[in-house]
């Protein structure tokens, strides 16, 4: 079966971890016989707009084409405004951007389906191209789309959901919000899962530098829903009771500078470190060595971070009321807090810490669910179920 992806989220030379969930998938699609080709929009950046600033001059630098990890890529250009102005046009400007790129392709790749990821850009340009090639289009929805597209580009949304074949809904919950505004039948959940293969099941250097610390790890974009600030919150709560603990930070965003203040302000310099963003294998090895994974997100559609930290063995704990409540139970496979709630935040980072066989149950738990359950192979699996019922 000869599969086109479009996803606008996808690996690339500037950011190599940008939507990894969607290559990860990819691969396990070819691993399981289906011929892959991706192409994944980049922003337009002519002269003078990629001197602009480092980010639009980075996007020039993306080659058109490339080889990753076996999956062969095209970055086509399309016109792309910032602050996601005229976002709801975006799926024609994407269109247009990559239409003789699809003719040229399809000359030597016949697809017989279309898999798009998220509404805006590549549903909608995959909706156009439907019509076009005559072939069934396949939508995942992760998230966003969910909760801003259908209700800031409503009459968009709704043209796109009713356009496509049929809708991948990462989690229970988005399916929810997506049965507001088409048939339920039309969707499927499908979690999206963990690469077995990049699990780091060696003996890590990484913990010599913190052999006498309980550490605690984040990894997410440095945003406000992320709610790293209510880490902080909690930890600054919970005072010198444990003082030998380091909370790791991985991830970049708008957010440093003000999380980087709090810290100093709540005195946890010599308890809290930024690392960054680092390479996806990386990530692994850190989750291997940490105690305890948090990220106290809202708004979240699934959480991929979720599930590659519970295959490593780690207490997790997560907001409830997301999508990751598919997966942990709370208490027995994760913990799940209130959102936006330091109070909340003290009283499980207090108990695991305090109760470190009943953490190791819990992580054990959760790896065992994780690994039966939630794998890029089981998610490949239903995605070519969903290929061949179109």
């Amino acid at each position: 079966m000869n599969i086109l992806i479009l996803s606008h989220m996808y690996p690339n030379k500037i950011n190599p971890v940008y939507g990894i969930f969607v290559h990860e998938q990819a691969k396990e699609l070819v691993r399981q016989g289906c011929d892959v080709r991706v192409i994944s929009p980049v922003a337009w950046t002519p002269f003078p707009i990629k001197y602009l600033s480092a980010k639009w001059k980075a996007y020039s630098e993306i080659p058109l084409k490339q080889n990753w990890e076996g999956i062969e890529v095209y970055y086509p250009r399309y016109l792309s405004f910032p602050r996601s102005f005229l976002l709801s046009t975006s799926g024609w400007l994407c269109y247009y951007g990559m239409k003789s790129l699809i003719s040229q392709i399809y000359k030597d790749f016949k697809f017989s389906l279309i898999h798009a990821h998220a509404m805006l850009p590549s549903g909608y340009t995959a909706m156009i191209l439907k019509y076009k090639y005559n072939k069934p289009v396949v939508l995942t929805i992760h998230g966003v789309d969910a909760y801003f597209a259908v209700y800031k580009y409503r009459k968009t949304a709704i043209k796109i959901l009713k356009g496509v074949n049929k809708i991948i809904a990462v989690s229970s919950i988005i399916k929810k919000i997506l049965d507001n505004y088409i048939e339920p039948n039309k969707i499927a959940v499908i979690n999206n899962g963990v690469p077995t293969g990049k699990i780091f099941l060696k003996k890590s250097t990484i913990r010599n530098e913190y052999s006498s610390k309980k550490v605690i790890l984040s990894v997410g974009n440095l945003i406000e829903q992320k709610g790293h600030l209510y880490v902080l919150k909690a930890l600054k709560k919970l005072g010198k009771k444990y003082q030998e603990t380091i909370y790791l930070i991985i991830g970049i965003g708008p957010e440093e500078r003000k999380l980087r203040k709090y810290v100093i302000e709540y005195g946890l310099s010599q308890n809290v470190k930024f690392l960054g963003l680092i390479p996806h294998q990386k990530v692994m090895e850190y989750m291997s060595t940490c105690d305890i994974f948090v990220l106290p997100s809202w708004n979240e559609a699934f959480g991929v971070v979720y599930v590659e930290a519970m295959a490593h063995g780690k207490p997790v704990i997560a907001c409830k009321g997301e999508g990751i409540e598919d997966v942990i139970t709370d208490k027995k496979t994760g913990l799940l807090v209130n959102s936006k709630d330091s109070d909340s935040l003290v009283n499980a980072f207090d108990f695991l810490l305090s109760h470190s066989e009943k953490a190791q149950e819990i992580g054990e738990k959760g790896r065992r669910t994780v690994l039966e359950k939630y794998t890029w192979s089981k998610n490949a699996q239903k995605n070519i179920e969903v290929y061949g019922e179109l």
